[in-house]
């Protein structure tokens, strides 16, 4: 799924082709897509507005409309932001924001998960999220305090967006490697230290995916259409059987909260006997 890296390669390169542009009308292919307004009201109070403003919070993207709203996007498991013009839409188009320049913006989403929807206040919807893991609101500090209350796997843990805003599946595991802490481990049995050396390899992870225009493993392409490269340097994550680059055992892959997680055996060795692993 697009997570924080993918949603901040979007925002970054649909920003040239939006700002002071206008919103002549949006299509909704598949009405579904659409969480709030009406499909009536959301089409009367987007039309003709000016985009103020792009931004993205956690792995929501965020339109600032100059009539005061917001137009939220959540690219959620599928979802592409994709630049077209006047030709017929690809296949799984669910949305066209069209643009008073000639351009056009194709929410493509093979899978249907994903949403907008437009609002007065975006803090109603964004307030739930915790710190962005870039930001100076993010420290080891915090992370230290936050995860000696959780008693889950501090894979699970890393997951909740309350926690980290925009942290997903794959580069948890890439942090996980790189900090060599095995994914099953309950988040309040890590030392000071290794939470330490943790918030390091998140923030490393991050900004060199972000580098690297994200990770295109699945449906995830940049509003150009071409792929990010953040997937030909995983260490372990979506490379499940094939040698660690560091020790060369295999890469393993175990569900954890019903999501795959891709571990180095040796590199990052479970050393939590297994009745007191968190659940």
């Amino acid at each position: 799924m697009p997570e924080l890296p993918e949603v901040e390669t979007v925002k970054n390169e649909l920003l040239p082709h939006v700002i002071g542009s206008s919103i002549s009308h949006i299509t909704l292919l598949w009405e579904g897509i659409l969480r709030q307004p009406s499909p009536a009201e959301f089409h009367r109070h987007t039309a003709g507005q000016r985009v103020a403003g792009l931004y993205r919070r956690g792995k929501y993207l965020v339109f600032s409309l100059q009539s005061g709203d917001f137009l939220i996007l959540h690219l959620k498991m599928s979802g592409s932001l994709i630049m077209g013009g006047d030709s017929p839409p690809p296949k799984y188009t669910r949305a066209i924001i069209r643009l008073d320049n000639g351009r056009n913006i194709l929410f493509l989403d093979p899978r249907k998960f994903g949403t907008m929807q437009l609002v007065e206040d975006s803090v109603k919807v964004l307030d739930k999220l915790g710190p962005e893991p870039l930001e100076s609101g993010f420290t080891a500090e915090y992370l230290v305090k936050r995860l000696g209350k959780r008693h889950a796997p501090i894979k699970a843990v890393l997951l909740d967006q309350k926690l980290i805003a925009g942290m997903g599946n794959m580069y948890a595991d890439e942090a996980l490697f790189l900090a060599g802490i095995h994914p099953l481990t309950p988040a309040d049995r890590l030392s000071p230290a290794e939470v330490r050396r943790l918030y390091d390899a998140i923030r490393q992870v991050l900004k060199e995916a972000i580098a690297k225009k994200g990770a295109s493993v699945s449906n995830y392409l940049r509003p150009g259409g071409q792929p990010g490269t953040a997937q030909t340097s995983f260490k372990v994550a979506h490379r499940g059987g094939k040698p660690c680059p560091t020790c060369g055992a295999a890469i393993e892959r175990i569900p954890i909260r019903n999501r795959g997680s891709y571990f180095c055996p040796l590199c990052q060795p479970n050393r939590i006997p297994a009745g007191q692993i968190g659940n």
